[in-house]
């Protein structure tokens, strides 16, 4: 495991990430105990949940698991986040003050703590305005209830406006965003990764492996079936079947991951994930799994090195696709120049 600061801030944080979405649902109490118990033995500080995971069962086991194993909660980087609905009421969804209160004292309850290390909106909130977010949270680390901020699906344009209006009025910066981001992902590239770069915020990409397809677990068309995502559900969300199936860039990525893998004795998870986790901006990445078994064989990518000319093939091969203008070759050209000038 390396170790790296969390965006901006001092603290430190291992570059792999455990997140815990599937704790309470898919991972019962005692896996989801043993998974946390085999990723603190590799060495892993960083434990990602959000109060909707589970509604609520996420944070619950964790803050057990807390309590019956002593000094660990001094040794982990807890991260939570609040935004999406809670209960059915106008004022249990948003990032207004009216909800955030409640949200965050209820993470920390359920978490078992008195301090939660990076609290994040978990989207943007269209609604409530800008300025009363960061200062509940700006309220929140000067009351001790949160040491850090970030946000997680922001465009380039929603981080940016929050970095400004906290440096202008003098609040707590934020240090982190949580973006999707894969081989299969990449479209944060042409305007997040510039804007974190830009304020110096650090990424922690989640669904790193394309939600399973970068694991060299499904095969070009044939639908999956059985105890996977897709198998139960094959139109689940951004990654659902047919759609990935039927772009042929899709299995051109996954071969080159496939291939690069098997020259190095590794699964394709492992070289997928050690790909993102040299990219440029990025923290730490945030590693889901439902068993101990799946857990151990991607916490492996921290012992992989890709050769430069293995991390330029995957590159290549898995550039977003963009139009003419404004993210084509002869529009970055436009944005970039030689320092010794001349035509």
């Amino acid at each position: 495991m390396k170790y790296g600061t969390l965006g901006n801030s001092g603290a430190v944080v291992s570059n792999y990430a455990l997140g815990t979405m599937t704790f309470g649902a898919e991972a019962t109490e005692e896996t989801s105990h043993a998974i946390l118990d085999d990723y603190a033995a590799a060495g892993g500080n960083f434990i990602d949940t959000a109060d909707v995971y589970t509604a609520g069962a996420s944070e619950e086991i964790i803050g057990r698991w807390l309590a019956q194993r002593r000094g660990m909660r001094d040794q982990m980087v807890l991260a939570s986040k609040g935004r999406f609905p809670m209960g059915v009421g106008p004022n249990d969804v948003g990032t207004s003050r009216r909800h955030l209160t409640r949200a965050l004292d209820d993470s920390l309850r359920r978490l078992g703590v008195d301090q939660i290390d990076l609290y994040q909106m978990h989207a943007w909130d269209p609604i409530t305005p800008l300025e009363e977010t960061l200062r509940f949270l700006h309220d929140s680390v000067s009351q001790g209830k949160i040491a850090y901020y970030g946000f997680s699906n922001f465009l380039g344009w929603q981080l940016t406006k929050a970095v400004h209006l906290a440096k202008a009025n003098g609040w707590s910066a934020p240090v982190t965003l949580q973006p999707q981001y894969s081989l299969l992902v990449r479209e944060i590239e042409l305007e997040i990764v510039p804007a974190s770069l830009d304020a110096g915020i650090g990424l922690l990409p989640w669904s790193p492996l394309g939600g399973g397809w970068l694991s060299g677990k499904y095969k070009r068309g044939i639908q999956p079936a059985g105890a996977t995502r897709l198998g139960e559900n094959p139109q689940r969300g951004m990654e659902a079947w047919q759609q990935r199936n039927d772009d042929p860039i899709t299995w051109d990525v996954i071969g080159a991951v496939e291939s690069i893998a098997e020259s190095h004795g590794v699964s394709a998870s492992q070289v997928a994930l050690g790909w993102l986790a040299e990219r440029p901006a990025v923290t730490s990445v945030i590693l889901g799994a439902r068993t101990t078994e799946q857990l151990a064989q991607n916490l492996a990518a921290a012992e992989l090195e890709l050769s430069a000319e293995e991390h330029q093939r995957l590159t290549d091969i898995s550039q977003p696709r963009v139009g003419v203008y404004p993210y084509g070759p002869m529009a970055q050209e436009q944005r970039s120049r030689k320092i010794q000038g001349g035509r």
